[in-house]
């Protein structure tokens, strides 16, 4: 008989290095010899006693990761279900690599505002210890207080190599003072959000701040679908957001029960998550020669 399965806040819980279980592989998926994608392999590392934790990042994801708790406890006795898509991304203090690849940090949790579709509308800000890497993965670094975010600037410049801010810089906190910091370090790629057209003049004061980065480093992530905006609408945003010098990736929001899209809403996402498709000789004409200037 299977054991009963287990929800937990996913930790490492014992000095046994546990095996990770992902539903599905993104770019963050851990690589290690103890990371595992969706089934059990047929030469299984540790032995039954080593724990097993199945993170799950999406509550659409939480069926597929009941089926693989059912296998993986035919091998192991400790099968263990918890993640973001379980506690709403509350977790604790961060491990560098044990549910993130490495490179991957975390030093704060939960966020300031109760956007309706976020995740972390429920979760208080929470300012971590800061572990070293590159890849920032807070959901509001810039919600934190300014002691916090020079340390974390401080840890940044010791790393020696491109800085991603992948988590997203909230444009409503975005400050003058942030922009020596950001010149203190080798950018990578800035991340910003513009769900809404009423964010549109908070994006356009972050690019006067940001002024003179180029264009291939900074980015914006761009929800359609959310609320009564048209596909029209919706794209009208998404070219503005272009027009400011930032690279839209257009992302079709998603409720905990899976939305199906008709097609003039995939068609807006197929363009716009794909610069491939946008940075066309013909969407390069429309932008003015300072923007194109930045590009490189």
């Amino acid at each position: 008989m299977k054991p009963a399965t287990q929800l937990v806040r996913i930790e490492q819980q014992s000095q046994c290095a546990p095996i990770r279980v992902f539903v599905a592989r993104t770019q963050w998926t851990p690589d290690d010899a103890m990371a595992f994608v969706g089934h059990p392999p047929l030469i299984r590392p540790g032995t039954p006693d080593t724990p097993v934790l199945i993170s799950v990042t999406f509550t659409w994801h939480k069926r597929r990761a009941e089926l693989l708790r059912q296998e993986w406890a035919d091998h192991y006795k400790s099968v263990s279900i918890g993640g973001p898509a379980y506690d709403g991304g509350r977790g604790g203090e961060f491990t560098p690599g044990l549910f993130l690849k490495t490179g991957c940090t975390i030093t704060s949790r939960g966020c300031i505002k109760e956007c309706g579709w976020c995740v972390e509308r429920n979760n208080p800000l929470q300012e971590l210890s800061i572990k070293p890497g590159w890849i920032i993965q807070d959901s509001n670094l810039l919600a934190c207080s300014e002691k916090h975010i020079r340390a974390v600037f401080e840890m940044l410049r010791e790393q020696k190599r491109n800085i991603f801010f992948n988590g997203g810089l909230d444009k409503h906190f975005l400050k003058e003072w942030h922009r020596p910091l950001f010149d203190s370090i080798p950018i990578g790629e800035l991340w910003f959000a513009c769900d809404r057209a009423v964010d549109l003049p908070w994006l356009e004061r972050a690019a006067k701040i940001l002024d003179g980065i180029p264009l291939r480093k900074r980015r914006c992530y761009t929800m359609i679908g959310y609320d009564e905006e048209t596909p029209l609408e919706a794209e009208k945003r998404i070219e503005r957001v272009f027009e400011l010098g930032f690279m839209p990736f257009c992302q079709l929001y998603q409720p905990d029960e899976t939305k199906v899209y008709p097609d003039e809403w995939r068609k807006v996402r197929r363009k716009w998550s794909r610069p491939a498709a946008y940075m066309s000789a013909g969407e390069i004409v429309n932008q003015n020669p300072h923007q194109v200037a930045m590009q490189f």
